[in-house]
């Protein structure tokens, strides 16, 4: 079994957070995101993942040490390939043409899901989905009567489907989509200046081939700010009894953990109360502080603050003077 990651879009919903890294690997309750779609990839293989590619955007080699890394602690050899033109989702799995062949899994890394399930490998394919309200900011699935697949609709203006793709397929043949791959390329087949997959799948279900929907409990996605502290706080749910998320090293003065939440190494906590759903990276220190449902990466000082739904970069340093207040009876303040 392979595994192809493409990842080379530069996130620009998650800006400023992707200035410096690319979003796959903003960390989620401790882990990069494409870590944790690669370790939940593994767990519904039933057998050995060989190869992971992944297809990047020139993002240097400490990125690309990273991505080798997570493929080998997962048992398999990792791969690097280049997309270094925007030209559609149908392009950036060829890049990998290398890795796509046999059994292939392909999984855009801007998703997370929860699932219970294995790979019923005896299908052609399985295109996961979930039923969303707003079919025109998705690309969609069609089904037949025996609930197979019979077409592909990129984000329709009129109601076609609720069945979302949320982006992670399972394919047989990765030689035969390899194959569609490089007939729309070389035929230009091209909508809206970019080669797209939902093409390929079209003309291998014309073909025969029998692709069939796949379902998740939980859709995680990690499209913009919000969305990715909103996973990071079901990833804490799912993980908290699965995993080891507060270090050991974690120094506590006058301070209180409610978990769930992520500590790394070398943490500081002083008359502050942390949580739930707060992910906080190694060597960051919070003093007099009150924060919830956020993710704070490494090597963060903050002082005084009191806030949700937030992200905050690695080496951020966020400061408030204490206030000093005198109010009158009956007074309000704030609102």
């Amino acid at each position: 079994m392979n595994i192809i990651v493409p990842m080379a879009g530069m996130g620009k919903r998650m800006r400023p957070h992707t200035l410096t890294i690319p979003k796959p690997l903003i960390p989620i309750a401790g882990k990069p995101i494409v870590e944790r779609l690669c370790e939940d990839l593994a767990e519904v293989c039933d057998e050995k993942i060989d190869e992971i590619g992944f297809v990047i955007g020139r993002f240097g080699e400490a990125v690309e040490k990273k991505l080798i890394s997570i493929a080998e602690g997962l048992g398999a050899k990792g791969k690097i390939y280049y997309q270094d033109e925007a030209l559609g989702t149908a392009h950036a799995i060829l890049c990998a043409e290398p890795t796509l062949h046999g059994k292939t899994i392909v999984a855009f890394a801007d998703t997370l899901f929860k699932a219970n399930f294995q790979l019923d490998e005896e299908k052609d394919g399985i295109l996961w989905v979930q039923k969303i309200e707003d079919q025109s900011q998705f690309g969609v699935v069609q089904l037949n009567s025996d609930g197979a697949i019979e077409d592909y609709v990129e984000k329709p203006e009129t109601f076609i489907s609720d069945l979302a793709m949320i982006g992670i397929y399972y394919f047989k043949d990765g030689d035969w989509l390899k194959k569609e791959l490089e007939y729309l390329i070389d035929n230009k087949v091209i909508k809206s200046g970019e080669y797209q997959l939902p093409d390929a799948l079209r003309n291998m279900t014309k073909q025969g081939a029998n692709f069939y929907p796949g379902t998740v409990d939980e859709w995680l996605d990690c499209g913009n700010k919000n969305a990715t502290v909103n996973t990071n706080q079901r990833v804490l749910e799912i993980k908290k009894f699965k995993e080891s998320l507060v270090s050991s090293s974690l120094s506590l003065k006058n301070s209180q953990v409610i978990e769930p939440c992520y500590i790394g190494d070398g943490v500081e906590l002083v008359n502050s109360v942390v949580g739930p759903h707060v992910s906080i990276g190694k060597g960051t220190k919070i003093e007099n502080s009150r924060i919830e449902n956020s993710v704070i990466q490494e090597g963060c000082i903050i002082k005084n603050q009191n806030f949700s739904n937030t992200m905050l970069g690695n080496a951020v340093q966020l400061y408030a003077e204490p206030v000093s207040l005198s109010l009158s009876d009956y007074s309000t303040q704030g609102i």
